[in-house]
C-alpha cells in the first residue's frame, strides 16, 4: 500500500503512536500510585479536558500557519512535561502531567488532517481508510502503553518510566524534519461550505450524541478496568494488559471500520459495530475474573473502536471551516464528553461497583446504535 511507503504519513502515524503511549500510561500509573476510582476519574477528566477543549484552537491555528510546529512541537512538549511529572513529587508532578496533555491537544487535529490528505492523494480519495490507519496507530499506542507501563512498573518502578521520553525525542525531531515544507491546510471552497451549512443542525446533533456515547463507553473501559482488575486480586502486569487489550481490539476495529466505511454507507457500519459491542461488554459485567476476559475485553474494544474514524471523517465533511478546525472540534468533543461521563461513572463505580457501570455502558451503546442510522450522508 503506497500510504505506508509515504514518509510523511509514516512519521505522523509513528508520532501518534508515541503520543498515545504517553496518554495510555496514565490510568496504570495512577493506579500504581494508589489513587481511588473517584480520584482516577477526576484526574483523568481534568487531563482529558485539558487536551480536548483546546484542540479546536490548535486546529484553527494549524489551518492558518501549517502543521509543522504544532505536530512536532506537540510530541516534544509531551516529552518534556511527562519527564517532569515523573521527577517532581505529589501534586506538582500530577500538575505537570496535566500540562503534558496540551501536547496531545496540539498534535491530534493536525495529525488527523495530514492522514486524511495523504489518503486523498495516495489512495484515490479513500480518506476514511487513511484516517482509520492514523487512529489505529494511536490506538496501538493505547494498546502497548498500559502493557508496557505495567511491565516497567513491576520490574523497574517509577525510574524505569523515563524510557518513554527517551524514545519520543527522536520521533518528534524526525516529524519536524518531514513537515519542513509546512504548507497550510487547503481551504474549503465557498460552495462546499454552503453545502455543509445545509446539512443542518440535526445531523450534527445526532453525530454528537453517537460520538459522545461511543467515547463515554471507551472511557469507562480503559480508565476504570485497571482498578477493577486490581480489586479482583491481580497485579500491575495483568491490569495493565487488560487496558492494553481493550485498546488493541479498538485499534483492530478502527482498521475494519475505516475499510468498510469507504465501501459501504458509514451509518450502517457504525450502527452494526456499536450493536455488536454490547454483547462482550454485558458479558464482562457478569463473569468477574475469568480467563475469558482476555477475549471479551478486546472484542468490546473492537466494536467501539470501529466507529471513531467514521465520526471524524463525517465531521470534516459537515462542520464549516478548515479541516483541522473541524477535526479539533469533533475530537475535542469526543474526548471531553467521554471524560465528563467518566467523572460520573467513576463515582458510580465506587458506590455500586464496576459491573453496574458495565451494564450501564451496555445500554449506552445500544442507544447509540440505532441513532447512528440517522447519519445519512
Amino acid at each position: 500500500m503506497p500510504l505506508f511507503l509515504d514518509s510523511i504519513f509514516s512519521f505522523v502515524a509513528l508520532s501518534h503512536f508515541m503520543v498515545d503511549v504517553f496518554n495510555a500510561s496514565r490510568p496504570v500509573l495512577l493506579t500504581y500510585l494508589g489513587l481511588t476510582e473517584s480520584q482516577i476519574a477526576l484526574f483523568s477528566t481534568i487531563y482529558i479536558w485539558a487536551s480536548a477543549l483546546t484542540q479546536p484552537l490548535f486546529g484553527w491555528i494549524s489551518d492558518r500557519t501549517g502543521p509543522r510546529w504544532l505536530a512536532a512541537g506537540g510530541v516534544l512538549w509531551m516529552t518534556v512535561f511527562y519527564s517532569l511529572a515523573l521527577t517532581l513529587p505529589g501534586n506538582l508532578g500530577l500538575g505537570c502531567l496535566i500540562i503534558a496533555a496540551l501536547g496531545s491537544s496540539a498534535f491530534h487535529p493536525v495529525g488527523a488532517v495530514q492522514a486524511a490528505l495523504r489518503g486523498r492523494d495516495l489512495m484515490k480519495g479513500r480518506e476514511t481508510t487513511s484516517t482509520s490507519l492514523f487512529f489505529t496507530a494511536g490506538q496501538m499506542g493505547h494498546f502497548i502503553g498500559p502493557i508496557l507501563t505495567g511491565l516497567i512498573l513491576s520490574a523497574l518502578q517509577i525510574p524505569g518510566m523515563y524510557i518513554l521520553p527517551l524514545v519520543s525525542i527522536p520521533i518528534g525531531l524526525a516529524l519536524m524534519n518531514q513537515l519542513k515544507d509546512n504548507q497550510p491546510h487547503p481551504k474549503v471552497e465557498a460552495s462546499a461550505n454552503s453545502k455543509r451549512a445545509r446539512a443542518g443542525l440535526s445531523f450534527i446533533l445526532v453525530l454528537m450524541i453517537v460520538a459522545s456515547m461511543q467515547s463515554w463507553a471507551q472511557a469507562n473501559m480503559v480508565n476504570l478496568i485497571p482498578k477493577y482488575i486490581k480489586d479482583l486480586g491481580q497485579n500491575a502486569t495483568v491490569y495493565g494488559s487488560m487496558a492494553g487489550l481493550f485498546m488493541g481490539g479498538s485499534a483492530f476495529g478502527n482498521v475494519i471500520g475505516g475499510y468498510l466505511a469507504d465501501r459501504h454507507p458509514k451509518r450502517f457500519v457504525a450502527a452494526l459495530a456499536l450493536l455488536l459491542s454490547a454483547f462482550p461488554i454485558f458479558i464482562i459485567s457478569q463473569v468477574g475474573w475469568s480467563g475469558w476476559l482476555y477475549i471479551l475485553v478486546p472484542l468490546a474494544g473492537l466494536g467501539t473502536g470501529a466507529v471513531h474514524s467514521i465520526m471524524v471523517v463525517l465531521a470534516q465533511r459537515v462542520i464549516p471551516g478548515g479541516m483541522a478546525l473541524a477535526s479539533g472540534l469533533i475530537l475535542g468533543f469526543i474526548f471531553s464528553s467521554g471524560a465528563l461521563g467518566l467523572l460520573y461513572t467513576g463515582h458510580l463505580a465506587e458506590i455500586y461497583g464496576f459491573p453496574y457501570v458495565l451494564t450501564m455502558t451496555t445500554g449506552m451503546v445500544l442507544v447509540a446504535s440505532p441513532l447512528a442510522l440517522l447519519l445519512k450522508e
